[in-house]
């Protein structure tokens, strides 16, 4: 019971496939063909395959309900397993396609974070992110609601899907985010190497979603811990979508040993067999770390969190206290 805080994590791919089942089923429609294996898991090859599953999970998703109950189910879950605080990736592209507005968007996930705090102690909050495929045009526009702050648990803006569409792209879109007050991340150095991470750091960013990568240049990882930019890593992610071959390859240790700040994220949990309270268990088996430094791991999700001072006051307070 390790207290546990993460900032990656995506909305949609929280719901395992029997929770998708049932919103399906009480959706009135059908699961679309191909999106589960024979075994009842989420069917995907490799890392473009998995975006069109992801999306064809999501494409059940129809209600505010809906969002309530995979918010609610995925709090509640990961704080019985010790989790005082979540960032949730929120995709109102994808909601947009299935006819919600951002109101009942962002309606259903609060409705869920409210409920799981009530029942369960855990605070969370919410990062708007635009798809990469859908455009750059279409990021300014998310950004610009975003913006607006139609949810006052909207905290930060981010940015996900193919990274063979560069961030450099997308610099309007960060402007009118970082303009607004809203924190900035995006997810860059997974598939595509260090060049990818050093466009994405002439955005407004502080925080990087995977930027494993990195690892391969060591000047720029000298100067990710310089201008203290903070890596949220989802080491199990990266093994089952072939990043890396093995836990021993991975540059998790290096990176934090170079003085560059880590966080442990999930990604998209049930898609890849990942926990997060798995992945701080991972740390202590694979790397040898101590308590100790798993708690510092929660004390720099909780700095980096895109959140309001004063929350990151009291979880300090429950980190230190527990």
């Amino acid at each position: 019971m390790l207290p546990q805080a993460e900032l990656h994590v995506h909305l949609e791919g929280t719901a395992p496939p029997e929770l998708i089942a049932r919103i399906a089923a009480r959706n009135g429609i059908a699961l679309p063909d191909g999106l589960l294996s024979v075994d009842g898991r989420f069917h995907f090859r490799d890392f473009l395959h998995f975006l069109r599953t992801y999306d064809l999970a999501a494409s059940v998703i129809r209600t505010s309900e809906d969002y309530r109950d995979i918010t609610y189910e995925y709090l509640s879950g990961i704080a019985r397993a010790g989790a005082i605080y979540a960032e949730l990736t929120a995709s109102p592209d994808h909601a947009a396609l299935v006819g919600l507005d951002d109101e009942q968007h962002y309606g259903g996930i609060a409705a869920g974070i409210d409920a799981a705090r009530r029942e369960h102690g855990i605070e969370a909050r919410i990062l708007v992110s635009a798809v990469r495929n859908f455009g750059a045009d279409q990021a300014v526009r998310v950004a610009a609601r975003a913006a607006q702050r139609p949810h006052p648990y909207i905290v930060g803006f981010s940015l996900a899907g193919d990274e063979r569409v560069p961030p450099s792209d997308f610099a309007s879109a960060y402007a009118i985010a970082a303009d607004a007050g809203l924190g900035c991340t995006i997810h860059a150095g997974e598939w595509q190497g260090p060049v990818s991470v050093r466009d994405a750091l002439r955005l407004p960013v502080s925080r990087l979603d995977h930027g494993v990568r990195a690892s391969e240049d060591p000047a720029l990882v000298h100067e990710l811990a310089a201008r203290g930019i903070t890596l949220n890593v989802c080491p199990t992610s990266n093994l089952a979508l072939g990043v890396y071959r093995s836990l021993s390859e991975h540059p998790l240790a290096h990176l934090h040993a170079a003085g560059v700040r880590v966080t442990l994220g999930s990604d998209d949990p049930p898609y890849f067999g990942a926990t997060l309270a798995g992945e701080y268990a991972l740390c202590a088996e694979q790397f040898g770390w101590s308590e100790q430094q798993l708690r510092a791991l929660t004390a720099a999700a909780i700095d980096a969190a895109f959140c309001e001072e004063r929350l990151k006051v009291v979880l300090r307070e429950r980190l230190h206290a527990q």
